[in-house]
């Protein structure tokens, strides 16, 4: 297959049996190159990784779920290296294109997956989602995407970075196909809310600039006639610099535990900026790590006492994707103030859909619905009402 995009690995194409029929028959997808696929080998976006891996005889679950509905396998997508990246760029294979900007990143590490279904290649993608490297991209590229309640989507077959942190999330144009693959990999809600309600902090929208808050303010009246009356609320967020430590220290410490061993044992030769974050977290201490994780588990609670079964409407990230041009210190900035909003879903651990639904400069913004925990379906559902309102409307 031809790739202009530079969204797939360049493996020799080997195809992968799927089912002739079934709701997912018809469509096509790709598979960020952390899952096993049966016939390839699973890289990482490292090349020793890749040397390490050998060809997989056993398609991950989440993959064979997918194949056995219906949809066929067209190939594995470039990923940010080791997962721990949210710009895109790979120093070892390059930056995959961003279809809805092309002047602009992709985003990370679900990057070449992005790149797939926002250039048209395939209908739908794979991707995790451990610091937001499914909702970043879904922003930057234009597209729908889930990062999904922790554990409800496996994430067997597939290369771990942070064990209380990683999950399997996915990609699509549309709502249509966004819903049809949720109702392949999540089936039905266990405890559907009774009512919908939306609410959301105005603390969350003021950490953006000026031209995003404007973008995305229309967006928000269209959600609360569509939706209801969105209620706000009130007092001070927890204090964000502590917040965002105790993410960063887990997410460290947990990803040292992953591949550290990996990487000291075989010398892997890692990009300057995933190099030091591995090695920062070989730095972090059990006792700072038991610390964030207390830290953790009070973010949240205060959390559930705010929302309880509300739905949470969020910015996914701040801003458009920045441009391919920016330097590495203007990439480090971006990826700071938007951990501000993505570390909300993860430590929670509540369900994220951001939506395809601004755009500034021609470049498209999103915005995020947060559920509680396992309504998953319930938000893919809501963003595809939502756009199905929108299409009424022309």
């Amino acid at each position: 297959m031809q790739d202009d995009h530079h969204a797939f690995m360049p493996y020799p194409f080997v195809p992968v049996q799927h089912a002739s029929s079934g709701p997912l028959a018809g469509l096509t997808f790709a598979v960020k190159d952390l899952f096993d696929v049966a016939g390839y080998p699973t890289g990482g976006g490292n090349p020793h990784m890749l040397a390490l891996s050998g060809i997989k005889t056993v398609n991950a679950p989440v993959v064979l779920t997918l194949l056995n509905n219906g949809a066929r396998f067209i190939g594995k997508t470039h990923t940010s290296e080791l997962a721990y990246s949210m710009s895109g760029h790979n120093v070892h294979y390059g930056t995959p294109r961003n279809g809805a900007a092309h002047d602009r990143i992709p985003g990370g590490s679900s990057s070449g997956s992005a790149s797939a279904v926002s250039n048209g290649v395939c209908d739908f993608a794979l991707g995790t989602d451990t610091g937001g490297s499914v909702r970043t991209p879904a922003s930057y590229c234009g597209l729908f995407g889930l990062r999904p309640t922790h554990g409800r989507i496996s994430l067997a077959g597939c290369q771990p970075l942070c064990a209380t942190m990683d999950t399997c999330g996915f990609f699509a144009r549309t709502p249509e196909i966004f819903s049809a693959v949720a109702d392949s990999l999540l089936g039905d809600d266990p405890h559907p809310p009774a009512a919908i309600q939306l609410a959301c902090h105005h603390a969350l929208f003021d950490r953006l600039p000026a031209h995003s808050q404007q973008a995305l303010q229309p967006v928000m009246q269209r959600l609360g006639e569509t939706f209801g009356d969105i209620t706000t609320i009130a007092g001070a967020l927890p204090p964000l610099d502590d917040v965002y430590m105790a993410f960063r220290q887990i997410q460290g410490y947990e990803a040292w535990q992953s591949q550290g061993q990996t990487i000291e044992r075989y010398g892997l030769q890692l990009g300057p900026d995933v190099r030091e974050r591995f090695f920062w977290g070989k730095a972090v201490t059990a006792a700072q790590f038991e610390h964030a994780c207390q830290l953790r588990k009070q973010f949240t609670g205060w959390w559930e006492s705010q929302l309880g079964n509300a739905i949470l409407v969020m910015p996914t990230v701040p801003d458009v994707a920045p441009l391919l041009s920016a330097t590495a210190e203007e990439i480090e900035s971006t990826r700071r103030l938007s951990h501000d909003l993505l570390l909300l879903s993860v430590l929670t651990k509540r369900p994220q859909v951001t939506l395809p639904a601004a755009h500034i400069n021609g470049a498209p913004l999103g915005i995020s619905l947060l559920g509680p925990r396992n309504s998953d379906r319930l938000l893919v559902s809501l963003a595809a009402t939502f756009f199905s309102g929108e299409d009424d409307e022309q």
